[in-house]
This record gives C-alpha cells, sequence and structure tokens, in this order.
C-alpha cells in the first residue's frame, strides 16, 4: 500500500517544495494539491459537511504551479491534483498543463479530476452546474485525443475541438493516470467508465461496504478490478483500519493535511511514516 498526502497549498502553509521533499524523505508515494478559483459571495451552496466553509477554500494557490514546484525540488514524489475542477477549465489549455507537468517531472503526473460542488463558483466560469458531469466526461474524451494524437479532433454535445496541432504530448503513454473523485456510486461508475483510478473519501460512507462494491461494479461493467487503482482519501491514522484496507484492495491512502507551517506539518508526517512501515512490514 502507497501513502500520499493531500493539501491545500496556501500562502501561509507549507511550501511546496518544503512539503515535496519532507514526503520524499519518509517514502511516501505522491503529493495532491486541492483547487478552487475562488469563493463566490454571496454563496448559496453549503459547505461540504455543513457548517462554516474553512478559510483554505478562498486561498488555495493554483495546483500546476504548486505541483511544478514540488516536481523541481523532488525526483521521485509523484505529482497529483486533488482534485483539479476541469470543468470550471479550458479544455484545450489543460490538456497542454497536463502534458507539460507530465514533461518536466519526468513521467511523474496523476491527473485527479472532479465536477465540483459549489454551483455559484463553477457557473461563475460560464459552466452549466447540472450537465457538469457530462461536461466533465467529454473534456476528458477530448484531452485523450489531444494527448494520443497528432492532428486531434472531438465534437461532443458540449465540448468541441477542432482539429489541431498541439505539443508537448505527455511523457506516460498513452496519457498519465486519470483518477476520478467523487462517492460511491456516482464516483465509482465515472472511474470505470472513462477512468484508471477511483480516489473517494474515507469520511463519506462506510469504505468496508463500499471498496467491495466497487470492484464488483468493475467486473459487471467488463473492467478489470485490477486495472483501476484505489486510493483513499481522509484515511484513518490507525494501522489495523489501514490493513484492513489494503487486504479489500485499496492500493493507495492519502493522509489530510491542514494548511499549517513546517513545523506543524512534519511531526504528522513522521507519524504516517511510521504506520507506512507498519502497514508494509
Amino acid at each position: 500500500m502507497e501513502f500520499g498526502a493531500s493539501i491545500f497549498f496556501t500562502d501561509y502553509s507549507i511550501t511546496p517544495a518544503e512539503l515535496g521533499v519532507a514526503l520524499e524523505e519518509r517514502g511516501f508515494d505522491s503529493v495532491w494539491a486541492a483547487e478552487h478559483s475562488h469563493i463566490p459571495v454571496p454563496r448559496r451552496t453549503p459547505a461540504p459537511g455543513g457548517g462554516e466553509l474553512h478559510k483554505r477554500y478562498y486561498d488555495v494557490m493554483d495546483p500546476f504551479v504548486t505541483l511544478a514546484v514540488v516536481g523541481a525540488a523532488t525526483k521521485k514524489l509523484k505529482l497529483a491534483t486533488g482534485i483539479a475542477l476541469v470543468i470550471q477549465r479550458d479544455t484545450i489549455q489543460t490538456a497542454k498543463l497536463v502534458a507539460s507537468i507530465d514533461q518536466t517531472s519526468g513521467g511523474r503526473f496523476i491527473f485527479g479530476i472532479g465536477g465540483g460542488w459549489n454551483q455559484e463558483e463553477i457557473e461563475a466560469h460560464g459552466t452549466v452546474f447540472a450537465t457538469r458531469m457530462q461536461k466533465m466526461r467529454e473534456q476528458m474524451e477530448a484531452m485523450k485525443e489531444i494527448w494520443t494524437k497528432s492532428k486531434p479532433e472531438y465534437n461532443g454535445d458540449i465540448v468541441k475541438v477542432p482539429q489541431m496541432m498541439t505539443w508537448p504530448k505527455p511523457v506516460q503513454k498513452p496519457h498519465p493516470p486519470i483518477i476520478l473523485g467523487g462517492a460511491f456510486p456516482y464516483g465509482a461508475r465515472r472511474a470505470i467508465r472513462y477512468g484508471d483510478g477511483w480516489y473517494p473519501n474515507a469520511t463519506a460512507g462506510n469504505p468496508e461496504e463500499y471498496i467491495p462494491a466497487f470492484r464488483k461494479m468493475a467486473q459487471d461493467k467488463g473492467r478489470d478490478p485490477k486495472s483501476l487503482s484505489l486510493r483513499l482519501g481522509g484515511a484513518p491514522e490507525d494501522a489495523d483500519k489501514l490493513k484492513r484496507f489494503r487486504d479489500l484492495g485499496v492500493n493507495a491512502v492519502n493522509v489530510t493535511l491542514m494548511s499549517d507551517r513546517r513545523d506543524e506539518i512534519l511531526p504528522i508526517l513522521d507519524r504516517w511514516a511510521k504506520l507506512n512501515r507498519q502497514v508494509n512490514a
């Protein structure tokens, strides 16, 4: 089982370079950078889980910028968006960003994506909230064409890419892994339909129930369950639970870090590095 870390990088958190080096030194496999372009005011959409929306949602930096810094400071650590709100991004330009960071990092990028929850934020980018999931699927289909063909084109109901030439192409073939965020069953269905893996949160539902259900769903849809990675976000700091998840087929877990300074983050990473050794002994 691999261990990663997810974070909202801000101008008051540990820096991307500091966190990247610390994770690599402690044997973590990846860093996952969150994304929100902005938080509208006023906002009708409630925060995930209810309550007040934490300040880091307003303050988070662009994930492609922060991950590029991590990539320059490390040698092996994988660089992941966790998650990129592609429905708020231009399809052609995002495809170039993904290919560029995969090139500059030597093939270390993981494209974690999702359709988002904040209706006002999404609509500010001109995306229709009700059809955002269809748009995301069409965006990914279009990006796969861009990454793999010399003269790509795509003509969906929402996303349209006229025939073009654009480089670079990603180092990873046919493209970097596409990991779908979201809860069971809808996030799982999208992962099976057009992704390479699924990234649910351990706090949303019971992983010991939906992990086997996800594997069965994949098999029923004609996909080899082993071909789809399963990374559990918000993982509990509990070696016995992590071992049970591993035995159920979870390939990786992520610790959720707050946007804290280096001195507050490093002791947490030390504890999780110890957990890594216990689980993988």
